[in-house]
């Protein structure tokens, strides 16, 4: 049997694995034929883990602008040179890339006329070994970015580490959510401790490339079936898609969850990025029944980072103010020091559940 649609959208995630979900794709090998999904197996899945592999992480994400996977030649561009020394990139990627620009160019009339290639049984085995191979290759590089080493530059001591910790895993064993959303997730720490605490589906979302892909290997290695690292931009979520805007859902439609966990985040929403904290209490009712937030006040240095490059215009950023502003939304079912800092946790219930 052979593929006949290699979309990346045929993947989803099952107990921390991918599986190919399209039984429809499958079809019966005719001899002699070429592999029909060619073209798109190398947009939706060689041109952008090359583009991940050889430039940047972050360009994994223009997977999101371009459903039919990232056109070859756009990606031949954005490659570096030395991509065409690698055997398995310079035919699947660049010299395709050509092939398809001179395809284009044929007139119309002509195309319709042409004979269908023909590809042997021996051929076809060979290509695929060629692009397992090439994929084999490609290397996600971490660069340390400032997020990946986020943990080893707080204020946190082992203590007050360990403190978070515990409170984060009772509060999700003492509410047994069966879907979590930990937004905000970096490598995935609390993730895991949500994940162990309950046995939770965790999806664990941060807008740092590096720090989502150090969080998969990690779960990768660990064989976690309960985590699901994903790459979300929370100032600017993964929207709908496709035609009409409705065949792929954004990410919020996907909510709400049981559960949602936000530690250590709101501050870089409403001083980073200047998210009134209305607006926040006002989305996080949207996703999740309960919240577990995570209040750092201004006298903490790492807010106090935040606001050595700008003024500080923020008068109701305080935990009263905080309060305030969450509660149209939520009934405030625990407040909890973080021992040995001046954080506090604070679980919400959902007022509209």
């Amino acid at each position: 049997m052979t593929l006949k649609d290699a979309s990346a959208y045929n993947i989803q995630f099952v107990n921390g694995k991918p599986i190919l979900i399209d039984t429809l794709s499958f079809a019966l090998y005719e001899e002699g034929a070429p592999w029909v999904a060619y073209r798109q197996f190398c947009q939706h899945f060689l041109a952008p883990l090359a583009l991940m592999s050889w430039v940047d992480l972050r360009l994994g994400r223009l997977s999101s602008l371009y459903m039919d996977g990232v056109p070859l030649d756009l990606a031949s561009r954005l490659l570096p040179f030395a991509t065409r020394l690698d055997f398995g990139l310079l035919t699947h990627l660049h010299l395709h890339a050509q092939a398809q620009r001179a395809t284009a160019s044929v007139k119309e009339g002509q195309s319709a006329t042409r004979p269908r290639a023909r590809m042997s049984k021996l051929g076809l085995i060979g290509l695929m070994e060629s692009l397992e191979s090439t994929v084999r290759r490609l290397q996600a590089p971490i660069r340390k970015s400032g997020w990946v080493d986020y943990y080893q530059h707080t204020n946190y001591t082992d203590a007050t580490f360990e403190s978070k910790k515990r409170l984060v895993q009772e509060a999700v064993q003492r509410l047994s959510p069966r879907i979590l959303w930990d937004l905000g997730a970096n490598t995935g720490i609390f993730s895991r401790v949500a994940a162990q605490a309950n046995g939770a589906l965790v999806i664990s979302a941060d807008f740092d490339a590096e720090a989502v892909e150090v969080n998969y290997q990690q779960a990768k290695q660990e064989g976690n079936p309960h985590l699901l690292p994903l790459v979300i931009d929370l100032t600017n979520p993964s929207p709908a898609i496709g035609w009409d805007n409705a065949e792929r859902e954004a990410f919020y439609q996907r909510a709400p969850a049981d559960m949602v966990l936000a530690l250590a985040l709101v501050h870089h929403l409403a001083i980073g990025n200047n998210v009134p904290l209305t607006r926040l209490a006002e989305t996080f009712a949207r996703l999740g029944k309960f919240l577990l937030v995570e209040f750092v006040p201004k006298e903490d240095s790492q807010v106090q980072k935040l606001l050595r490059s700008r003024d500080d215009i923020f008068p109701e950023y305080h935990l009263e103010g905080f309060k305030a502003a969450f509660a149209p939304y939520f009934y405030l079912e625990q407040e909890m020091p973080i021992e040995g800092s001046a954080r506090t946790l604070i679980l919400y219930r959902n007022r509209q559940t």
